[in-house]
């Protein structure tokens, strides 16, 4: 999360990184625009011109941009140039426009600051100056007039006292609106926010006289104009600022101050050119976008009496021009928002504050296509939780918008029952891929709904298919079935459940048709109705099991046959004794117990013979893998193996000629372990050797342990292995048991484990009898073995028999 979060963090830098250069480089063309139309220079002239200007009047490259749109006037006397030279020889970069000074200004006030800044007054020139440029680089971030109020606070607060900020727009009709404010309480700007056209509004003047209006002492102000406040005198000091430029409505900004007083000369200087630095960002706002004008109320009357939930809505548009919310114009008395607010108190509010699912992307867009395009928009239902008659009830809505001159007209529309009933009957249709249909036997006129005509694949303007031609259209293998039911139900009114297929765009469709009938008085069918179903997905489905089942089945047959056939292979191969045998004055029992998974049969195997000289031969192997390959491996290292020993070769001669063997064998990925051991009764000598394979465990009066292993790596792995032998003498009473690793290995534990387990059994179940392997086994199994088991079971008699 935290890796996310930077992420998201820097990709926001990066995005207000880019926001800001646009926003730059959209003013500066706007400016080099302008420049190159007042003064018919090149491109290149102009932001020259704009450069030096910036660095002559110690400006930012976005401040002085920002202050050549805010002076969209009549050039000043002295900077129109000549064609032939048109930004050469201006010495003065801001004569044309800019921040005012004592010779740009007329008028009495003009006068009077001229007098008050003397040529010594540099400091307050460079502060103002300052102020300005943190100002202009802000307004590259502010995007509306109430960022644009907030910006000004905070940039106005420290230079020039101000403790609130209002900006007011001149309407059509003469009054003003409230468009942005801050450091004003919501209640105080709701109560301003439009102001008629009257005398004595200070407001007004200064836009009547195009000057600013000075509001310094608040007793005598009072009688002159109507003060903004609750109380006015919270505002002790005013100051209203005029801004008017071409193609955008007059604004007028109003300084507000707590503290009494008049603004000093260089708080005048200050705020003189405010208005121009901002002229410029106003234009980006776009032109005010509102319906004409009701000074009387006359739309809020009029849905005032109107039933339902419906608002009149007009859209707020950002600098690009898109639209970021509405203002609600008027609104029903059923119209209720989020907090209570009902009728015209919504009026003057925005939409998302009092309804923000409207802020739904599908509705969000719907609106602005019905104000885009004029076409009505309507929403798919949505339910909402409402309470009717202290009941909580879940009901049905559709939004609807339209269009109204510049605004929206957006209503909320409850769906009844009837609506609510057809609603689920089209969705049952749409889950269930089915449809209605009803044919006039009498008439011969068909009727389909929507759902019935998309699973025929057919267009509602070719008309439904008639009751009789329906089996012309299924496939010539399921025409007899359908036309037979359909001449029975016609004939006697038998209701059918018929499957049938069609072919269409997509392919084979498998559609199952429903159908009864309804007769008249005399019992004759007058009316057939029923539906039709598209199954192809579930009979896709079925399809696809029954070829897997079979799939299965054959499958099966042939594991079965192969399981049967190497069950027969290995025990012609390897016969097991049914009791124990005595080999050299030692008895032996052995078990085999095949794997319960595959083909249950695998390449362990014994060998348990007594040689030519006397002495026994005990072998214990086992092949990789499962099948007739290894049984076949099994085989050939089985008798090569016994064949080996009785011919004189020693234990490890043979295991380095079967690994031989098993490299040039035609299954070159072979592998098997092994264990040879042979033993001398005369001398009760046991000689023996191993190929890879777990080691024999010996008891000894009472005690276990793993004989020592000589060296000697599984066959098939090298073709230059080392064997070594080791031997032992066996005593009277001992017990040597040679297995396979299916005994000790389980899957997911180490085999260490299982070695520990074969000993604690051997030592809990002593020999007792024939049966003796028998627990031994059972304890050690409790599952169904997954690998074959293999045990020789040898044991030395106490006494001689």
């Amino acid at each position: 999360m935290v890796a996310l979060a930077k992420v998201v963090a820097r990709q926001r830098a990066e995005m207000d990184r880019l926001r800001d250069q646009a926003v730059t480089s959209a003013v500066l063309e706007r400016a080099t625009g302008a420049l190159m139309a007042l003064s018919r220079c090149t491109p290149d002239e102009a932001v020259e011109e704009l450069l030096r200007r910036a660095k002559a009047a110690n400006r930012t490259l976005a401040e002085e941009c920002w202050i050549t749109l805010g002076g969209l006037v009549p050039p000043l006397h002295g900077t129109v140039h000549e064609p032939r030279s048109p930004l050469a020889g201006s010495g003065d970069p801001v004569h044309w426009t800019g921040v005012p000074t004592a010779r740009h200004t007329t008028g009495t006030d003009a006068d009077a600051d001229a007098e008050a800044y003397g040529p010594n007054d540099v400091e307050g020139a460079d502060d103002d100056v300052a102020a300005l440029g943190r100002l202009g680089e802000a307004l590259i971030h502010v995007r509306t007039p109430p960022e644009l109020a907030r910006c000004l606070l905070e940039h106005l607060s420290p230079a020039a006292g101000a403790d609130g900020i209002m900006l007011y727009q001149r309407l059509a009709t003469g009054g003003l609106e409230l468009i942005g404010h801050a450091g004003i309480d919501d209640t105080l700007a709701a109560q301003w926010c439009h102001v008629p056209p009257l005398t004595g509004v200070a407001a007004l003047d200064a836009l009547r006289a195009r000057e600013p209006q000075w509001l310094e002492d608040i007793e005598a102000d009072r009688k002159r104009y109507l003060l903004i406040g609750d109380p006015p005198e919270r505002w002790r000091s005013r100051a209203w600022l005029p801004l008017s430029a071409e193609e955008t409505a007059d604004v007028c900004i109003g300084v507000l101050r707590t503290r009494e007083g008049a603004f000093t000369p260089s708080v005048r200087r200050l705020l003189r050119a405010v208005p121009r630095l901002c002229a410029g960002r106003l234009r980006t706002f776009g032109t005010r976008q509102t319906p004409a004008a009701d000074p009387t109320g006359s739309a809020q009357a009029v849905f005032g009496s109107l039933p339902g939930v419906a608002i009149l809505m007009t859209p707020l548009r950002a600098g690009s021009l898109e639209v970021e919310d509405y203002r609600i114009d008027a609104a029903t008395a059923d119209a209720v928002d989020i907090v209570g607010r009902a009728g015209d108190e919504l009026v003057g509010r925005r939409i998302l504050e009092c309804f923000p699912s409207l802020a739904d992307e599908e509705l969000w867009q719907g609106c602005l296509r019905a104000l885009t395009t004029g076409e009505p928009f309507e929403s798919e239902p949505f339910a909402r939780q409402e309470i009717m008659a202290g009941v909580a009830e879940l009901s049905l809505y559709t939004v609807r918008a339209a269009r109204l001159a510049d605004g929206l007209v957006v209503t909320w529309i409850r769906r009844e029952s009837s609506d609510r009933q057809e609603q689920r009957l089209a969705d049952v249709q749409r889950l269930g891929n089915l449809g209605w249909a009803n044919w006039n036997l009498v008439t011969d006129e068909g009727n389909w709904s929507s759902q019935v005509f998309a699973i025929f694949d057919r267009a509602p303007d070719q008309g439904t298919i008639p009751l009789a031609e329906l089996p012309a259209h299924t496939l010539p293998q399921d025409a007899p079935s359908l036309a037979r039911a359909i001449r029975e139900l016609v004939r006697t009114g038998r209701a059918f459940d018929v499957p049938f297929r069609i072919r269409a765009d997509g392919g084979i469709r498998h559609l199952r048709v429903v159908a009864e009938a309804l007769t008249d008085l005399d019992g004759t069918p007058v009316e057939v109705h029923g539906f039709v179903q598209d199954l192809t997905a579930q009979r896709s489905v079925e399809l696809a099991l029954v070829e897997s089942e079979q799939q299965n089945l054959t499958q099966h047959g042939v594991l079965r046959a192969e399981r049967t056939l190497a069950a027969r292979l290995q025990h012609a191969l390897l016969p097991l004794p049914t009791r124990p045998v005595r080999l050299a004055g030692l008895r032996v029992e052995v078990a085999y117990l095949p794997a319960q998974t595959g083909l249950h049969v695998g390449g362990d195997w014994f060998s348990a013979i007594e040689l030519p000289d006397g002495d026994a031969l005990f072998v214990v192997g086992d092949v990789a893998g499962h099948g007739i390959d290894a049984v076949a491996t099994m085989a050939q290292l089985r008798f090569t193996a016994k064949g080996m020993v009785i011919t004189g070769s020693s234990l490890t001669g043979a295991l380095a000629r079967l690994n031989t063997l098993l490299l040039h064998s035609r299954d070159s990925h072979g592998a098997a372990t092994m264990v040879l051991a042979r033993y001398s009764p005369g001398k009760r000598r046991l000689v023996w050797a191993q190929a890879g394979h777990p080691p024999p465990l010996l008891l000894r009066d009472g005690v276990v342990r793993y004989l020592e292993r000589p060296r000697g790596m599984l066959l098939g792995a090298s073709s230059s292995p080392l064997y070594t032998e080791s031997e032992f003498r066996l005593e009277p009473g001992d017990r040597l048991i040679l297995y396979t690793d299916g005994l000790v290995e389980r899957p997911g534990e180490s085999i260490d484990l299982g070695l520990e387990r074969l000993a604690e059994a051997v030592v809990a179940h002593h020999p007792d009898g024939l049966g003796s392997l028998g627990p031994l086994l059972a304890a050690l199994l409790r599952d169904d073995p997954r690998d074959d088991v293999c045990v020789v079971d040898i044991r030395v008699p106490t006494e001689p028999e």
